[in-house]
């Protein structure tokens, strides 16, 4: 019987007397099924989503859309230059988008009625319901990107499916709700503190510890009715995964990128957040939200005027926001083009709402309170025709003209571009279906 060849269980410690018990009832584990399901939906193209999020209602009069036969307390204090679309102009300081609108589609008649701010999230989820202020449950309507996260996950399985970069507050964002934690976006300003390790812990004893706790939870998922440990044995899966699978920390070294990109990019920190948003799609991720912002309060494009901080008006808030938005994102938009990653990527830049059509509120000479009547967004990339614009605002910018666009087309779309099923529906928690998309379908102009 060779009773002193090791072979079988063999008991150093108590740590192996426990791992020895265990392995019976660990023999299939949450981590096997969940690498099962992800082969199972494993996506056969590398489609991506970069949400420019422009946290706090940029003023669409003041950037995309406008109005310069209106007298100045309308028009506002800036001029327009000529773009690359025959008869369309946009502000001066967006030169660099207007050379290469024929890249970008504007939109014009954005219906943002039931869009507020922070922690209002209608925009991001395409629910009208989702209004914290007055609705209690509104935090639980999943996001886009976690919608994406559930319905087909992250390109390459090493790589978190939904990344929120620049994230200045949880409010600015929104999460995975009735779908469960699980599918809560990835914090990209938590990425270097993720990555390191402690001093002394290698990364066997890290998987060593890992896989005992897994274990350890695994009992009581067992008997917890609630669901909330499978949430969290997921969640904390995936997080090891990411930790010490390697790719996502090298996607999160930006001194990979050679010189001349970072150059290109610059120093300015959402310049490099849009580079890391760039990194982490061409190695996987799916969806990519940018905050754009510089504050946790309620956004930087909160422009309600120079007597109240931090915002300012539009000539001094504003005024200084567009030439560094203006690179961000002609900068992100033509290097996804040169390295054929534009068609599958699909780049959104908006914010909540739109501002009033009359510079001069709350107390101001200068600034533009909320408008949720209307705003303005752009998109480029997707494989989507581009080079036009869409619907139009009426002549002092106050209202829809023509061509609304709902949250739920803009869902509808991208939705349409991920490959996700429109019919799809997810379950609250009195068990009830809710679709992800409601009423909307995807922009017929684009397809």
């Amino acid at each position: 019987m060779n009773p002193r060849v090791r072979d079988g269980v063999v008991v150093h410690s108590r740590r192996s007397v426990l791992k020895t018990s265990l392995a019976g009832l660990g023999g299939i584990t949450l981590p096997g099924l969940m690498q099962l399901r992800a082969e199972g939906m494993a996506p056969t193209n590398n489609k991506a989503v970069i949400l420019v999020w422009m946290t706090g209602g940029p003023s669409h009069i003041d950037t995309w859309d406008p109005k310069v036969n209106m007298p100045r307390e309308i028009r506002g204090p800036f001029k327009t230059i000529p773009t690359k679309l025959p008869g369309t102009h946009i502000c001066e300081y967006l030169p660099k988008q207007a050379a290469m609108l024929d890249k970008f589609t504007l939109i014009r008649s954005v219906d943002c009625r039931h869009s507020n701010h922070e922690p209002n999230m209608v925009m991001q989820t395409a629910n009208l319901a989702n209004e914290p202020r007055t609705n209690p449950k509104a935090k639980l309507y999943p996001s886009f990107g976690s919608i994406i996260a559930k319905h087909r996950g992250p390109n390459h399985p090493a790589m978190p499916p939904y990344v929120v970069l620049n994230m200045k507050s949880r409010s600015h964002v929104a999460w995975g709700g009735y779908l469960g934690t699980q599918y809560d976006p990835f914090d990209g300003n938590s990425a270097a503190k993720a990555f390191h390790l402690p001093t002394g812990l290698t990364m066997d004893r890290l998987q060593s510890r890992h896989t005992l706790a897994q274990q350890m939870d695994g009992l009581r998922a067992d008997i917890d009715a609630s669901g909330m440990m499978t949430a969290i044995d997921s969640f904390g899966q995936k997080a090891f995964e990411i930790v010490a699978g390697g790719r996502a920390q090298e996607a999160f070294d930006m001194s990979k990128e050679p010189k001349k990109v970072l150059e290109r990019y610059g120093e300015h920190d959402w310049a490099k957040q849009a580079l890391l948003a760039r990194r982490l799609v061409e190695r996987g991720s799916s969806f990519v939200t940018i905050d754009l912002s510089n504050h946790g309060a309620s956004g930087t494009w909160d422009n309600h005027g120079d007597n109240i901080p931090p915002y300012g008006g539009i000539w001094n808030g504003l005024r200084p926001l567009l030439p560094v938005f203006d690179h961000v994102i002609t900068t992100l938009v033509s290097d996804l083009d040169e390295r054929g990653m534009l068609d599958d990527t699909l780049v959104i830049a908006m914010g909540e709402f739109g501002r009033t059509p009359t510079l001069g509120t709350q107390g101001s000479t200068d600034g533009r309170n909320h408008w949720p009547y209307v705003m303005s967004m752009c998109m480029a990339g997707g494989g989507f025709r581009h080079g036009q614009v869409i619907g139009a605002s009426s002549r002092d910018g106050g209202e829809i003209a023509e061509r609304p666009v709902t949250p739920a087309d803009l869902a509808a779309t991208i939705y349409h571009h991920m490959e996700v099923p429109l019919n799809a529906t997810y379950l609250d928690h009195q068990g009830r279906p809710n679709f992800i998309v409601d009423g909307g379908a995807p922009l017929k102009e684009l397809i």
